[in-house]
């Protein structure tokens, strides 16, 4: 494997895990709806477990209000039971329409904080993530350099490259966490 290889293979791994991160922080409830809310909740389903975005809609069309609208309507009460259990701190109502209603409480100041602090807590786990991937990049470069494969001067500058792409996806995850905190604080 080349070094210009195992950098375009860094860059990769640094997107997915931005991409991961993204989508956890996507499930992280805050001030207002979101149908990424729900992405977590597994439903089950005829004895498996399914994504709820599998057997259902889910919109929000309200600032404070999302409807589950199921595909089968013979689902309704289980999607309304594993919403209940997932620990989201929601509370699904019926109607006729089979569509299900599912208001959002204000948070309080201390859910808002504690919030907040795992929020701090899931981009710390990205940027982490990424850090690991320097490294790991960093080692098989230093490798390649040993073995001969590739000069201190081509070593040094992947290297460089690999930093310069790690600052980058880390001021990501900081502009990501400044978004999501700002809207879990906004009353």
């Amino acid at each position: 494997m080349s070094a210009q290889d195992l950098v375009r293979e860094a860059q990769d791994h640094m997107e997915k895990s931005l991409d991961a991160t993204k989508r956890e922080l996507s499930g992280l409830r805050t001030g207002k709806a979101s149908a990424g809310l729900l992405d977590t909740v597994k439903v089950d389903y005829y004895g498996t477990h399914m994504p709820l975005k599998q057997i259902a809609n889910v919109s929000a069309p309200e600032a404070r209000l999302l409807t589950v609208q199921p595909f089968d309507k013979g689902a309704g009460a289980a999607i309304e039971k594993a919403i209940r259990d997932s620990g989201l701190g929601l509370n699904p109502q019926s109607s006729d329409g089979g569509i299900i209603r599912i208001p959002l409480p204000t948070l309080t100041e201390d859910r808002r904080k504690e919030l907040a602090k795992v929020l701090r807590g899931m981009v710390e786990h990205g940027r982490v993530a990424v850090r690991n991937i320097r490294h790991h990049t960093n080692d098989h470069l230093k490798q390649l350099e040993k073995e001969g494969t590739i000069t201190e001067d081509e070593h040094k500058r992947e290297a460089k490259r690999v930093q310069d792409m790690t600052d980058a996806h880390i001021k990501k995850l900081d502009d990501l966490l400044k978004v999501k905190e700002a809207e879990i604080m906004e009353v």
